[in-house]
């Protein structure tokens, strides 16, 4: 507290009435009472409830214990994993790692395999491969990723444009990597959750104005990215799913994500008769610029890919450094893809199989197998 103390003034302080306080601190409190409850009832921005993001999480662990019912390793393999599972044990450990199906079973079910978007047409399967898992421990991490990164995106921009942006940036991951990787297959939501991660960072950039601690989370942001896009060069990552999939989702961040001014707000919740200095744009001109710019080459991007990629052409060949993108060959890891073919000779029941890649020998005794049960053996014996 301080005093005021002047020469030739004296202040005397009265007491007012009681009743006159008490009635003056009720005022004194209602409007107060009001001016909080008008604060908080203004929320410029409002929250969604997410929905969309934990019912894709649910539909891809449902597709993945399907397609493990589908497999059936103990009838359509000799060996497996986890046997006591029944119907739902893993293939070997050496024909996957990851504790899933065969590959022929996800290429049933839906797998991007190029050969067959290029000679059969089914450009279906850039939409089915990424709602498919190679096993346990992809579909736990890709999950668990999406949870982290989706639902926080769905509050602040609702299910349709998240919805929107997963599915495009899947598609675009799924694009990319049929262009560079020509042999075997394909799956998994890695694309769209790059996509989300590219998303992030473009809304960062294009609302720039209204966040507080800028530096600090493009810094965060920008490593987190560095890191996912680092664990891309190991083999059997499909990095270049990760590279469609984060700039379809950075271009699409532009289209979908872009915040109207606090200006714009503010003005809009103004009492009434109240002349605002200066009327505000909804959207700052950079932002349009940047909106009109992304749509563009999103739709020149995917137009180009698509003819490309129909037309048969692989990439691969016309540019000679492209593939450390996907795999950097160290002394740990070899980057060179294993084609299982096998010879095979028969005699009775009795089938010797022979990996080209590896030569490994084996001799089988036959039953009821199918073309699809021995192509399983062969993939167990190159692997």
């Amino acid at each position: 507290m301080s005093r005021d103390r002047r020469e030739g003034l004296e202040i005397k302080v009265v007491d007012p009435p009681t009743s006159n306080v008490s009635a003056a601190q009720t005022s004194a409190g209602a409007r107060g009472g009001r001016q909080r409850a008008s604060f908080a009832e203004f929320r410029p921005f409002k929250l969604w409830f997410p929905w969309l993001v934990p019912a894709i999480v649910v539909s891809n662990i449902v597709l993945f214990a399907v397609s493990m019912f589908i497999n059936d390793c103990p009838k359509n393999s000799q060996k497996c994993s986890a046997r006591f599972l029944g119907r739902f044990a893993f293939q070997p450990m050496k024909e996957n790692p990851l504790l899933g199906p065969s590959s022929t079973t996800l290429e049933k079910m839906g797998a991007l395999e190029v050969t067959m978007v290029v000679d059969k047409h089914q450009v279906w399967r850039l939409f089915t491969c990424i709602w498919l898992h190679a096993g346990v421990f992809h579909v736990l991490a890709n999950m668990l990723s999406l949870i982290f990164i989706g639902i926080r995106l769905e509050q602040e921009f609702g299910f349709v444009r998240i919805g929107l942006l997963y599915m495009i940036s899947g598609f675009g991951g799924s694009l990319l990597s049929s262009l560079f990787n020509r042999e075997g297959i394909s799956v998994g939501a890695s694309g769209a959750l790059f996509g989300l991660l590219g998303a992030m960072l473009s809304e960062l950039l294009t609302n720039w104005t209204i966040y507080a601690n800028k530096f600090a989370a493009l810094l965060t942001l920008i490593f987190i990215i560095a890191i996912n896009l680092a664990v891309g060069i190991l083999p059997h990552v499909d990095n270049f799913a990760h590279l469609g999939g984060f700039t379809s989702g950075f271009l699409l961040g532009f289209v979908f994500l872009i915040r109207p001014q606090y200006g714009y707000f503010n003005q809009r919740n103004n009492p009434r008769g109240y002349a605002a200095p200066s009327a505000k744009s909804k959207h700052k001109p950079y932002q349009y610029v940047l909106w009109i710019t992304s749509l563009l080459l999103l739709i020149a991007g995917y137009t180009v890919g698509l003819i490309v990629l129909l037309r048969g052409t692989d990439l691969n060949k016309h540019c000679s450094w492209c593939h450390y993108l996907s795999c950097m060959p160290t002394s740990l890891w070899n980057c060179k893809s294993q084609n299982m073919y096998c010879k095979s000779s028969q005699i009775g029941k009795q089938m010797n199989l022979t990996c080209i890649a590896n030569g490994r020998t084996e001799m089988y005794t036959l039953g009821n197998e199918n073309q699809s049960q021995i192509q399983q053996m062969c993939s167990q014996l190159c692997s």
